[in-house]
């Protein structure tokens, strides 16, 4: 885990939770961003990946490995004393759902990029159905994830420095590929313990990885006072590294923004 703080005085906390095969050294234009606005940012790599040496790198054994490690961020996030939201990208916006599901943490908004809550593609039937006799006999045995940089984005710089990322994990476990199944059914099957806090889902309109079906249908299903949807038209999956995340960006911290507002802090009074 690692805290960057506010380069000016600090409005909030940004959590912000990867995605699968990832880590938090590909964040640095995100993270500096925020900085820069005023917010303290945490993040760290979640088990199995990055720098962390806790799980073999594309594995774990359960999935609330990774809630578990949320969870101590958000801890941390407490220290400042000042509102915390949560971000979470695609595998880490699934992690910040059930977490939130099984846990009752005080948190003052929720930021979803392309949540995944189903798959563009699975595997064929076969080897999906031999996964489930693998993941008690075999369950640290590895494949490929077949995550091709070039379904994530569209940005050229970002995809040219994904192929030369010795961190970025390239083969998964049985175990986790089940682990990730379970969870994303939990999203569903447990939607009404999803607490009544500040949503904005931000989607890929050409997303390869999630289905965004799949992302719309939950997001309709959930029963809060207060979520807003949006979809950027031409982006694929990674919308925060899109030659269009500038724009993004501003609709994410306008969304956190009107948030302080609500909450009644001074800087943000009219």
């Amino acid at each position: 885990m690692r805290k960057w703080e506010a380069y000016q005085d600090p409005k909030a906390v940004i959590v912000i939770v990867h995605g699968a095969m990832e880590h938090h050294g590909r964040y640095g234009w995100l993270i500096e961003n925020w900085r820069l606005n005023g917010f303290h940012v945490i993040m760290g790599d979640l088990p199995g990946q990055g720098l962390t040496t806790r799980s073999s790198r594309g594995h774990v054994d359960s999935f609330d490995e990774y809630i578990k490690e949320v969870l101590n961020w958000i801890n941390e996030a407490k220290n400042f004393a000042l509102p915390i939201f949560l971000l979470g990208h695609s595998m880490g916006g699934l992690t910040v759902i059930r977490l939130l599901q099984n846990m009752d943490v005080k948190i003052d908004g929720v930021l979803l990029s392309s949540p995944c809550l189903g798959l563009v593609e699975y595997p064929p039937i076969p080897i999906n159905a031999l996964s489930v006799g693998l993941n008690w006999i075999l369950p640290e045995l590895k494949v490929s994830s077949h995550l091709d940089i070039d379904l994530v984005t569209r940005n050229d710089d970002v995809k040219e420095r994904a192929l030369n990322d010795s961190l970025y994990v390239t083969k998964v476990s049985v175990r986790w590929y089940r682990e990730l199944l379970k969870a994303m059914k939990m999203a569903f099957t447990k939607l009404s313990k999803f607490p009544n806090v500040p949503l904005l889902v931000l989607q890929g309109g050409d997303d390869k990885i999630v289905n965004k079906m799949d992302v719309m249908d939950w997001f309709n299903q959930l029963k809060i006072s207060e979520k807003h949807y949006k979809e950027w038209e031409y982006c694929y999956h990674e919308i925060f590294n899109e030659p269009e995340r500038e724009h993004i960006f501003d609709y994410a911290k306008s969304f956190v923004e009107l948030r302080l507002r609500q909450l009644g802090y001074n800087e943000y009074k009219e």
